[in-house]
């Protein structure tokens, strides 16, 4: 089965609801599950659980059968994304703009070529579509 995983901010920002839209088009376009993820900071004291994130979308969305939810605990989101997606074989990645840039910042570290979506490309074997509001 295809599997499209989408990383979000809770509470749903704006950026965050348009990156899951995209998300949910695409998981319904291509007969995919789909991964909402959230990653919870272990340096935060802000905890969201599974059932939190799941409200918070479906309140927005409505009810998608097609979808679960996870809140794993992190010290880097994009390292924890970057695990989950690896874990979980994904086909595909959406990302928000805002996130795309931390990741290329978070890529210039390791490489010398900071795009963002050739690397994630290459090391995850997955697309990346890049949503914006």
């Amino acid at each position: 089965m295809t599997l499209v995983v989408v990383p979000v901010r809770y509470p749903l920002s704006e950026h965050s609801r348009a990156t899951v839209k995209r998300a949910i088009d695409l998981a319904r376009d291509e007969e995919a599950d789909l991964t909402v993820l959230h990653v919870n900071l272990y340096q935060s004291d802000q905890r969201v659980t599974r059932t939190e994130l799941k409200r918070a979308v479906e309140r927005e969305f409505g009810r998608l059968d097609f979808a679960r939810y996870v809140a794993r605990p992190g010290f880097l989101v994009e390292e924890t994304i970057l695990d989950e997606v690896a874990e979980e074989d994904a086909d595909f990645v959406v990302i928000g703009q805002k996130q795309a840039s931390r990741w290329r910042s978070m890529v210039r570290r390791l490489v010398d070529d900071p795009d963002i979506e050739d690397f994630l490309r290459r090391e995850l074997d997955c697309q990346v579509i890049t949503a914006s509001p």
